[in-house]
C-alpha cells in the first residue's frame, strides 16, 4: 500500500469517526460522548459567567475557554479535512466540495463556535459582550448529535410555507387590532394608544396571551375589542404548535415506514413479495416495547409470531448456540409457515422494540395472495434445513416443514 493511498484509508477512518457517531465504532462514540460533555461544559461556564463571586475567578475560566476553542479548532479543521469523503459531495471536486461543505449550517455554527475567540486576539476594541453571546451559539453544535432536534429543524424546513403563512397571518392581526384599539382608545388612553405603532405592543402581547398589564383598554368597545383579540389570539397560537408537531410526527412515521419496509424486503421469505403485498404485510405488524431481561418468547411454547427488532437486543438461547439479534435483524420467520414448539428461549438483553407478525394474520394475507403459497412451501423446507445445521430445531421438525402451512 502506498503512502498516497494510507492517507486516503486513514482519512476515511477519521471521517467515520467524525460523522458515524455510535456507527464508528468505539472511537466514534467516544469522540462523539467527549464533544456533548464539551458543549454542555462551556454553556455551563458562560452561565456561571455572569455570577460575581464566580466571575472574579478569570484564570479557569480564561484556560477552560482556550483550551475548548483549540479542541472546536481541531474539529472544525478535521471535518473540513475528511469532507472529501463525503458521498454527497464527491462530484464536486476535493477543495470544491470543502468549500460548499462549509457554508453548511453545521459547519457555519461550528465555525462560529470557536472564531470569536481569535478576533478578540486581533482585534481588541471590539464589543466583547457580543462576543461572549455568540458563544452561546456552541449549544447548537450539539443539533449535531441529536436525532430528534435533527428532525425537528427538518420539519420546520418542510413546513416553513405553512410557517410564514402562520406569522402574515399573526401580523396582519396584529396590525388590524392596533388599529381597532387605536380607534377606541386613542382619545381615551392616548399616552398608550395615541398611535398605531403605540397600540401594536398591546396588540402583540395581547395576541399571544402574555397580556404584560401595562396598557389595559378602559372603554367598553376596548374591552370588546381586547376579548376578541384574545380569543383569536389563542388559535392563532395553536396553529404553528400543530403544524410543527403534526410535520414531526409524520417525519416519525415516514422514518418507520422506510426502516420497516426495508426490514421486510430483507427477509428472504418476502422475497418474492411485490411491494403492494409488502405494504399490506406492514399493517399487520404490532409494535410492542420490551423491559431489559423480559423473555419473548420461551422454549417449549407453540411459535405463534415472528419478531423483527427495532430497537435494542435479544438473545435467542439454541440448544448447541447462543444467537444475538439488534436493530434490523429478524427472528421466527418458521413459525408463519408451520405449527412447531419454539426450540429456544428468546430474552431481551436491553430494553428493546420489536414488532410482530402472528401466524393468524400472516395466514389471512395468504387468503388474499394464495399464489404465494408454493413458493412459501419451497422456502420453508430450504429454512428448516438450514436452521436445523445451526441446532435450531430437529430432523423431525424438517419433515414436518414439507406439509407446513403454505400447503
Amino acid at each position: 500500500m502506498n503512502q498516497k493511498t494510507q492517507g486516503i484509508s486513514f482519512r476515511r477512518r477519521v471521517y467515520f469517526v467524525l460523522e458515524g457517531g455510535s456507527a464508528g465504532g468505539i472511537w466514534g462514540r467516544l469522540v462523539e460522548a467527549f464533544l456533548v460533555a464539551l458543549i454542555i461544559a462551556n454553556v455551563a461556564a458562560y452561565v456561571m459567567e455572569s455570577v460575581p463571586e464566580v466571575r472574579a475567578m478569570k484564570l479557569p475560566f480564561l484556560a477552560f475557554e482556550w483550551v475548548s476553542v483549540t479542541f472546536f479548532t481541531i474539529e472544525y479543521a478535521a471535518r473540513l479535512w475528511v469532507m472529501a469523503e463525503d458521498p454527497s459531495l464527491a462530484g464536486r471536486g476535493t477543495w470544491a466540495g470543502r468549500l460548499y461543505g462549509a457554508t453548511r449550517p453545521m459547519m457555519v455554527i461550528d465555525f462560529f463556535a470557536f472564531a470569536p475567540a481569535y478576533v478578540t486576539l486581533f482585534v481588541p476594541f471590539i464589543d466583547l459582550r457580543f462576543l461572549r453571546l455568540i458563544r452561546l451559539l456552541r449549544l447548537l453544535k450539539i443539533a449535531r448529535y441529536s436525532p430528534a432536534l435533527s428532525t425537528l429543524a427538518q420539519v420546520i424546513i418542510e413546513e416553513r410555507r405553512a410557517l410564514l403563512g402562520t406569522l402574515l397571518l399573526l401580523l396582519s392581526t396584529m396590525t388590524i387590532a392596533a388599529a381597532a384599539m387605536h380607534a377606541a382608545e386613542g382619545e381615551a388612553q392616548p399616552a398608550l394608544f395615541g398611535t398605531i405603532p403605540d397600540s401594536m405592543w398591546w396588540a402583540i402581547s395581547t395576541l399571544t396571551t402574555v397580556g404584560y398589564g401595562d396598557a389595559v383598554p378602559i372603554t367598553a368597545l376596548g374591552r370588546v375589542i381586547a376579548g376578541i383579540t384574545m380569543i383569536i389570539g389563542l388559535g392563532l397560537l395553536a396553529l404553528p404548535v400543530g403544524i410543527v408537531a403534526t410535520g414531526f410526527v409524520e417525519s416519525i412515521h415516514r422514518r418507520d415506514f422506510v426502516v420497516t419496509f426495508g426490514m421486510l424486503a430483507r427477509v428472504p421469505l418476502f422475497h418474492g413479495f411485490d411491494a403492494q403485498t409488502v405494504a399490506e404485510l406492514m399493517t399487520l405488524l404490532r409494535a410492542q416495547s420490551v423491559r431489559r431481561g423480559a423473555i419473548i418468547s420461551a422454549e417449549g411454547e407453540r411459535a405463534a409470531a415472528m419478531y423483527f427488532v427495532l430497537e435494542g437486543e435479544v438473545l435467542v438461547d439454541l440448544p448447541g448456540n447462543k444467537l444475538r439479534f439488534g436493530a434490523g435483524d429478524f427472528f421466527g420467520e418458521l413459525a408463519l409457515l408451520h405449527e412447531q414448539m419454539r426450540a429456544a428461549t428468546i430474552t431481551a438483553i436491553v430494553p428493546t422494540r420489536i414488532l410482530s407478525l402472528t401466524t393468524d394474520d400472516f395466514e389471512q394475507l395468504l387468503r388474499h395472495h394464495p399464489h404465494l403459497r408454493p413458493g412459501l412451501r419451497k422456502l420453508a423446507r430450504a429454512r428448516a434445513h438450514e436452521i436445523a445445521r445451526a441446532g435450531g430445531i430437529s430432523e423431525a421438525e424438517i419433515e414436518a416443514a414439507g406439509s407446513a402451512r403454505a400447503e
